[in-house]
């Protein structure tokens, strides 16, 4: 691409789409685009080479930008226009086809698939074949989805998810039996990548999960072995693979996967039911004073939890959620929502991982991490005004006092150019005049028009004097003949001679003419550089600041959303956590007293 790239502003589009910053690079691109059109001859900008890839990019970088709307109107406009490649066009319906998707119309996307015909690129192949048994299994047509999915079973790039959504669509299809053997298949992958070792863990969690609910409580245990310990979804494998031991009555076992568990981060869900669960398997087992120890440090934790919800309420309520979210350190980190946990000072972010890991609050997070990112440019852009202000005046306070001396004095050769171009437009006359009558005399050197000069005045001094003196007449005569002579006999070389020095003078003119018109020009650039720009400046400056009224009152509605939900999730976790709580001071007291018989009855 950066061998082929002859527009700049096009190539600066691109860079910052390949650093991710996807409305600087709309910013940039649309501008370029509008001036491309906006010019007289469109066809001489540098962009007409790439402009069709422009155009298609700016709907890619709006998609990017989740401006699904707008996105979708550009490729559409891909999708209408003649002449345009079957790759081109199916990569546009691929690309509107998963915006539907995206937005949860299966059936527009299904409509936009079905536009793709001929020849696919390579590299979205297996992309578009995966989205149509999404898009299958979402309108309930699983079986259809199956059909789809089995042709990706040899996919490198899906390997791992073409699998797992194979075996959800037998499920999905009533087919358990084949289905529960793709999963299997899908827990097996020998991969490396991270992604593809998730979906992996993800196969046998879903697989251990369906054992575990038919009490299938063996293939269950076998299944949860394979989710890594390292892994996202460890901590719920863990503790399904302990509940699968329990339900099994084999409490020993259970208190592995428990044990580790219970020793997890405090504020995961799954690891605060660990700590209720340990102590269960102990009690089960009868080792009723060690469960009555552990219900006792359950009891403080889930105390010590509690405390941490009130803290992060109180810090909801305070307005220092919103604040932490747009941390620029931790936003420059693709874990930053992982680094929320661990900030000594952001509270109100403890117990909200699995909240904002949620594919509907990212979504709205991100619309108003968007929202500040937009703030702050409209700040930048409010001060930029002023700096655009310096500029004019300091252009204006430059040129004014140098363009009147320089207009007087380009007056003056202005006038001389003229006068000598009239002179040129006479010689010019006057040669195809001579083309037409020959005039001979009127090709004469200087040396022989001062000689003729002369000869005429010895003629009138001759007559004046009434002299008859006929041997000088004759010289004269003879003089004169021999001028005629050479002006006759050399007349159309001389002709040709005078044409070509006209055509000489012309490229001089031309040549003044560029001057000319290379000074009409940075006369005028001089003056447009600091004229007529309060009225835009103005109107542009008063556009900003609406942009931020609407922005300040969208932002705050946003963040009441979002502070709205984080309470919602906290109150919920609260709730679980006071029922934890209860329920293990009642264990505990049970167990205490099952301990305390048991030592009196040794």
């Amino acid at each position: 691409m950066a061998r082929d790239l002859r527009d700049l502003h096009f190539g600066e589009a691109l860079y910052y789409a390949y650093q991710e910053d996807y409305f600087d690079s709309l910013e940039r691109l649309d501008a370029e685009i509008a001036q491309h059109y906006a010019v007289d001859e469109p066809q001489l900008d540098s962009l007409q080479h790439h402009i069709a890839n422009a155009e298609f990019d700016v709907g890619d970088f709006e998609l990017r930008y989740r401006m699904h709307h707008r996105a979708g109107r550009a490729i559409r406009a891909v999708l209408e226009a003649e002449g345009v490649d079957d790759a081109v066009r199916n990569d546009a319906a691929f690309r509107l086809a998963r915006i539907h998707f995206q937005k949860d119309q299966p059936q527009d996307a299904l409509h936009a698939l079905e536009r793709i015909h001929g020849e696919i690129p390579e590299k979205i192949r297996d992309d578009v074949l995966f989205l149509r048994a999404n898009v299958y299994m979402a309108l309930g047509r699983a079986s259809d989805a199956v059909d789809v999915l089995e042709k990706l079973q040899g996919s490198d790039e899906l390997e791992g998810f073409s699998q797992y959504n194979l075996g959800i669509a037998l499920l999905q299809a009533g087919r358990e039996r084949d289905a529960y053997a793709q999963l299997d298949r899908a827990g097996r992958v020998a991969a490396s990548n991270p992604e593809t070792l998730a979906i992996r863990d993800k196969s046998n969690l879903v697989l251990g999960t369906l054992f575990f609910e038919s009490s299938a409580f063996g293939p269950s245990q076998s299944a949860l072995d394979r989710v890594r310990l390292d892994g996202p979804f460890s901590n719920q494998a863990l503790l399904r693979a302990g509940w699968a031991d329990a339900s099994a009555q084999n409490f020993e076992r259970a208190l592995v996967p428990w044990g580790i568990l219970a020793s997890r981060e405090p504020t995961d869900a799954a690891a605060q039911e660990a700590r209720l669960a340990l102590p269960y398997a102990y009690s089960k087992l009868e080792v009723h004073g060690r469960a009555a120890v552990l219900y006792g440090r359950a009891v403080e934790s889930f105390g010590a939890e509690l405390d941490k919800i009130d803290a992060s309420l109180q810090s909801i309520d305070d307005g220092k959620f919103l604040e932490d979210l747009v941390r620029e350190e931790i936003r420059q980190d693709k874990d930053w929502v992982i680094r929320l946990r661990s900030l000594p000072d952001a509270p109100e972010t403890f117990y909200l991982m699995s909240l904002m890991a949620s594919h509907d609050f990212q979504t709205a997070l991100q619309n108003y991490l968007d929202l500040e990112d937009m703030r702050k440019k409209l700040v930048a852009w409010q001060r930029s005004f002023d700096a655009f202000d310096d500029l004019v005046r300091l252009r204006r306070a430059y040129y004014e006092p140098l363009l009147p001396g320089v207009d007087a004095e380009f007056r003056k050769l202005d006038a001389r150019m003229r006068l000598r171009l009239e002179q040129r437009k006479s010689v010019e006359r006057r040669l195809q005049h001579l083309l037409v009558a020959p005039r001979p005399e009127l090709l004469a050197t200087a040396e022989e028009q001062s000689a003729a000069a002369q000869l005429d005045r010895i003629e009138e001094r001759i007559a004046k004097s009434g002299a008859r003196d006929g041997e000088t007449l004759q010289r004269i005569q003879r003089l004169r003949g021999a001028l005629v002579w050479n002006l006759e006999t050399n007349y159309h070389e001389r002709l040709t001679l005078a044409h070509q020095h006209l055509r000489e003078l012309s490229q001089d003119v031309a040549a003044l003419d560029a001057q000319y018109a290379s000074f009409v020009r940075s006369r005028q650039a001089a003056t447009h550089s600091y004229a007529h720009y309060k009225e835009p400046i103005s109107r542009l400056r008063a556009r900003v600041t609406q942009a931020q009224e609407r922005l300040e009152t969208t932002m705050v509605q946003q963040g009441q959303v979002l502070e709205a939900v984080a309470r919602q999730e906290l109150k919920l976790r609260r709730d679980r956590l006071e029922a934890y709580q209860n329920e293990a001071r009642f264990a505990f007291a049970d167990s205490y007293d099952r301990a305390a018989k048991a030592q009196a009855a040794k």
